[in-house]
């Protein structure tokens, strides 16, 4: 395999390359997206000479004709632009057949292209930052969301911790996550190391039925701070009125707007 001095590395290509060790793996699409090219022939050809150059390790998804190429960041890339190697561990090439955390890191990815680089739809709201956890949040509690996000608006900031749930986790957890949360947010954890005085969890999941199951678990616990849409609505239509609290039948919008 050709080293990266056979290649010309571009800024570009090095912002990419933060951004993948943040999806720690990605398809094409999601690539094309956070790396801001037009068309997915040039993204193709970007791929495969950064995948010669030994900075991204390549797998597929499936088998077949349906077979889909994902891409993480190498040793090798990760230490260029040092950044955690946070991907899958698996050898380059492989086949991944029902990876439940290639699936869950995949639609886990999509949100974050909704939020960062999708069409926002309400004026004056921006995308502010946004965190990937490997550890609890706070050492007492054992807690380690999905994601966080920020966003800046007119009134403020909004911030929340993302959840996607993708079915394979016991109602007993999200008992458990819910308690937690809440622990969070009155212990003045949350405000010491986030610099937020509040903060929302947003709880995507894979169906309808899945979401009404973990809404009422929720529900239980705390009528606060929890939101719930589907995956669907949430990549395409997560600035729109598609979330719910733990009680109530009103979709409503997670962004307060002035008159």
């Amino acid at each position: 395999m050709a080293g990266t001095e056979r290649m010309i590395l571009q800024p570009r290509d090095r912002e990419f390359l933060k951004e993948l060790s943040v999806l720690r793996v990605a398809d094409r699409e999601q690539i094309r997206l956070v790396a801001g090219f037009g068309s997915i022939t040039r993204v193709n050809a970007r791929l495969l000479k950064l995948t010669r150059a030994g900075l991204l390790r390549r797998f597929f998804l499936g088998s077949g004709g349906g077979r889909k190429a994902l891409y993480a960041v190498s040793e090798k890339g990760a230490q260029l632009v040092d950044v955690p190697l946070r991907g899958p561990r698996r050898p380059q090439g492989a086949m991944l057949v029902a990876d439940a955390f290639v699936e869950h890191q995949l639609a886990l990815n999509s949100i974050y292209c909704a939020v960062k680089l999708g069409k926002v739809l309400l004026e004056g709201i921006t995308f502010h930052r946004w965190m990937a956890f490997y550890e609890s949040v706070a050492p007492e509690l054992r807690l380690i969301p999905d994601g966080y996000v920020e966003f800046v608006g007119l009134t403020g900031t909004t911030a929340a911790f993302v959840e996607v749930d993708l079915g394979t986790e016991g109602l007993k957890i999200w008992k458990e996550k819910a308690r937690k949360y809440l622990q969070l947010a009155l212990s003045g954890a949350f405000l010491r190391t986030f610099g937020q005085d509040r903060f929302r969890v947003l709880v995507i999941a894979h169906s309808e039925r899945r979401l009404q199951s973990i809404r009422k678990t929720v529900a239980a616990t705390t009528e606060k701070i929890f939101r719930f849409s589907t995956l669907e609505d949430a990549r395409n239509r997560f600035f729109a009125p598609v979330w719910l609290r733990p009680v109530g039948n009103q979709p409503e919008s997670l962004f307060e707007q002035l008159p």
